[in-house]
This record gives C-alpha cells, sequence and structure tokens, in this order.
C-alpha cells in the first residue's frame, strides 16, 4: 500500500464513523425549536393536520429508538398525518421554556409526546412517562400508541 492510501485509510474511517453517528442522532440540539413549532403550526393550519411535538435527546436510547420507530411501515404512515417537530431538550437544560409551554411535557421523563392543534391547543400529551421505555415497546405497539393518541386529541378537537 502506498504512503496515499495508509493516510487515506484512516479519513475514511473517521469519515464513515462519523457519518454514522451523525444519522443515530435525531435530534438536532442547534435547531430553534420556537422557530420550528411555528412554521410548523402554519404548515398544520393549511393542512388542517395537528402538530406533534416529540420531545428527548440525542444521548437517550429510548428516543433513538423511538425516532427508529416511526421511521417505517405503518408508523411512518401514521406520522404523515401529523406536521412533526423534534425538539432536542439537551440533559433536561435546553428548550426547557418550550417543554413548559406545553404543559411540561419532560416532566416523567422523555421521550416525550404532544399533539397540538393548528391553533396551539394541547390535545394530547403523555403524562406518565408512557414512551420512556420505547426500545422495549414492539412497532406495533408504538403505532398503537400513536394511534390511540391521534384518536384521544381529535375528539377534543
Amino acid at each position: 500500500m502506498g504512503p496515499m492510501k495508509t493516510h487515506l485509510l484512516p479519513l475514511l474511517l473517521a469519515l464513515s464513523t462519523t457519518l454514522a453517528v451523525a444519522a443515530d442522532r435525531p435530534y438536532d440540539e442547534s435547531a430553534d425549536a420556537k422557530a420550528q413549532i411555528a412554521v410548523a403550526l402554519r404548515d398544520a393550519a393549511a393542512a388542517k393536520e395537528p402538530v406533534l411535538l416529540i420531545f428527548g435527546a440525542n444521548w437517550c436510547e429510548d428516543c433513538r429508538a423511538l425516532d427508529h420507530a416511526l421511521k417505517s411501515g405503518k408508523n411512518a404512515e401514521l406520522m404523515g398525518k401529523f406536521k412533526v417537530v423534534k425538539v432536542d431538550v439537551g440533559h433536561f437544560d435546553h428548550n426547557v421554556d418550550v417543554s413548559t409551554a406545553y404543559g411540561n411535557a419532560t416532566r416523567k421523563g422523555i421521550p416525550s409526546a404532544v399533539i397540538v392543534s393548528p391553533q396551539n391547543k394541547i390535545l394530547f400529551m403523555t403524562r406518565a412517562g408512557e414512551l420512556a421505555d420505547a426500545r422495549s415497546m414492539s412497532e406495533d405497539g408504538v403505532y398503537q400508541f400513536f394511534t390511540k393518541a391521534q384518536a384521544e386529541s381529535s375528539q377534543v378537537q
């Protein structure tokens, strides 16, 4: 192997590791959650769809598991019925004001979920840490949870 190839190998390994880690980081720690929510509310009003806020953090295994479960199969299809905003909470020290504004959504752990109307009225929220063990939930269990949450939220509207 020539000198150029021996220098490229560590670089390629570092790059592939960085990309793999980035793919497993569903919460944008630098995002402006309030601005994202404002856009989602505007889009929700136009589409006549509710907004689903998912509070979590990249260090949280259950948050990553839930995010993964929501991206496939019937769960992904169900998520298409919402304008979804993922809100990073850091180590419960980031976007605290956003969590508080939505009924202290992270009080019983993360991930947590809040469904709001396009008018920003809370229609449903996790209150007892129902998603805090998401890594143990099957994809069907996640689907049933959000189907029930959607049904409850549509009754409130």
